[in-house]
């Protein structure tokens, strides 16, 4: 029996998540159907476009995504306190970007004056749209639906374009967060459609290795390019390992996660030359994770896992809040990040 979307998002438990939405039958996202010989790649802009847009309104932030042909991959990150921290005009506004609100959240935006009454209306109103500008749900409806629109008119027919609901699950811990988003940014990669990486065009990535290497030409020092300045800015930012003073961010070095997505896709592709072994990435020994395993992770994480992903503690305590009977993965879980 599929899982209640309520029990699968626990702000309480973690503010990561990995969503995965996939097309109906052979129909194509973006690429070229060998079916028909169209060709969809424009529609990779779409999706792209899409999510950069909705994390300036959302008070969610992307930190991995990958464009695939028929489906698309994301890992978010909700922001609650900076959701609170708005005020009630910019609650508004930010909904007003996605859609026309009420006629009264109208007005009041107009600067019309309203009756009191009326204004503790507008009130309760903002509250519901703050708590739908910190809801997955809500941020992958409003690309699915406009990404189904758009599809479908563009193919003349009607109908489902998406097979159903997106797939989500929980990421607990570092470990989980950073195996994720490894086996989102080398989709492309496993897919046998790009090369290295830094090739694999509509991945976050690519982002951020072009971004890298703007600083770079721009004469930054090496170590700059670690700064939160230098990376792209509707994409979360890597602020370095877990330290006292932390500013918010992933808490890996940028270099490092480069370093390792680099080891592990020549890792994947036989063609090329790349052991991790001999090559052993920092945030693989932060973490003691295997090698062995690091491979089955990021080649595997959909089909290793099916719903909340972490070590043991953080998964227990995760089912506890929402009240599982069993906890899913726990032996995949001990075998895979021990």
């Amino acid at each position: 029996m599929t899982t209640p979307r309520k029990q699968q998002i626990s702000l309480a438990d973690t503010p990561y998540y990995h969503c995965m939405t996939r097309c109906v039958r052979r129909e194509f996202l973006c690429g070229e159907d060998k079916h028909s010989g169209q060709s969809f790649e424009h529609r990779r802009g779409w999706i792209e476009e899409k999510l950069h847009f909705l994390t300036t309104v959302f008070a969610v932030e992307m930190c991995a995504y990958a464009v695939m042909s028929n489906h698309y991959h994301v890992v978010l990150f909700v922001d609650e306190d900076k959701a609170n921290q708005w005020s009630m005009n910019e609650v508004l506004e930010r909904w007003h970007r996605l859609h026309k609100g009420t006629l009264l959240t109208q007005q009041y935006l107009n600067g019309d004056t309203l009756a009191e009454p009326l204004v503790d209306m507008v009130n309760a109103t903002a509250e519901i749209y703050r708590q739908r500008l910190i809801d997955v749900s809500w941020f992958m409806r409003e690309i699915n639906e406009k990404i189904a629109r758009q599809a479908n008119q563009e193919d003349d027919c009607k109908g489902r374009f998406w097979e159903g609901r997106f797939k989500s699950q929980a990421l607990l811990d570092e470990t989980a967060l950073v195996a994720c988003m490894a086996y989102v940014d080398l989709n492309p990669v496993r897919a046998n459609i790009a090369d290295t990486p830094e090739s694999s065009n509509h991945t976050s990535v690519k982002l951020r290795c072009e971004q890298v290497k703007t600083s770079e030409k721009t004469h930054h020092k090496a170590s700059q390019t670690d700064n939160i300045s230098n990376q792209p800015n509707t994409l979360m930012p890597f602020v370095g390992n877990p330290r006292e003073g932390i500013p918010q961010g992933l808490p890996f070095d940028l270099t490092d996660y480069l370093q390792l997505i680099d080891i592990t896709g020549r890792s994947i592709r036989e063609d090329k030359h790349g052991y991790i072994e001999q090559s052993q990435p920092e945030i693989l020994k932060r973490l003691n994770i295997s090698a062995a395993h690091w491979l089955i992770i990021t080649t595997e994480f959909r089909t290793q896992f099916h719903g909340a992903v972490g070590r043991e503690a953080a998964l227990t305590d995760f089912c506890e809040h929402q009240h599982f009977k069993r906890r899913q993965n726990i032996s995949h879980c001990n075998k895979l990040f021990a």
